[in-house]
């Protein structure tokens, strides 16, 4: 009876030392994509623009916030063109990335400047037919469009693709309050460690 009570405050222990592990390992992930901000490079052939839901005709907040930023970017020359991403949602809407690309035209954005994809669902594979799209168009450096907390597993995912590609994360966010960024933040946490494990 003593080894059996010695063997189960062992396997407690061991369990408790891991569950703290993997609890530290996510806090410190958090963190770094809360904080990523290194490598930025203002000044590429094209900015990919990832996509996001849109209501209607129209981008959502969040989509309309990545659109404004990749404007701004081709407006003040560090980008002389803009790919869009993005396909068709659960509802009859029109494809992200054509939504994007008409905001854009309406914007003064020529549309010469503009390619887009509108087969991908997810941010690998915005990414993978971005791609294609810029290699198609002799296009090889990109800045990566989206929300500061979707950098960090964004640019990486780019990078994995033998992309070369930096983050130009959207300087302003609709994620405004705490419990919003926080939401957002620990499901990114979640996709980021997956996508960490996926590769191995």
């Amino acid at each position: 009876m003593p080894n059996y009570k010695i063997q189960k405050r062992r396997l407690i222990l061991v369990l408790l030392a891991l569950m703290s592990a993997l609890m530290l390992a996510f806090i410190s992930t958090a963190l770094s994509i809360y904080l990523y901000s290194s490598n930025i490079n203002n000044k590429a052939e094209a900015a990919i623009v990832l996509g996001a839901a849109v209501w209607g005709e129209e981008p959502s907040p969040v989509f309309r916030e990545r659109i404004n930023h990749a404007i701004n970017l081709y407006k003040n020359g560090d980008v002389s063109t803009i790919i869009f991403t993005g396909g068709v949602g659960d509802r009859n809407e029109p494809a992200e990335a054509i939504v994007g690309k008409n905001y854009a035209i309406a914007q003064r954005v020529k549309a010469a400047n503009i390619l887009i994809e509108t087969q991908s669902r997810t941010t690998s594979q915005n990414l993978k037919n971005a791609l294609k799209v810029g290699s198609d168009n002799q296009l090889t450096k990109f800045l990566i469009v989206s929300d500061p907390l979707h950098m960090k597993r964004a640019v990486l995912m780019a990078r994995d693709l033998g992309m070369d590609a930096y983050p130009s994360p959207t300087p302003t966010t609709r994620y405004r309050s705490f419990h919003s960024q926080m939401e957002f933040l620990m499901r990114e946490t979640y996709f980021y460690l997956v996508y960490l494990v996926l590769k191995i």
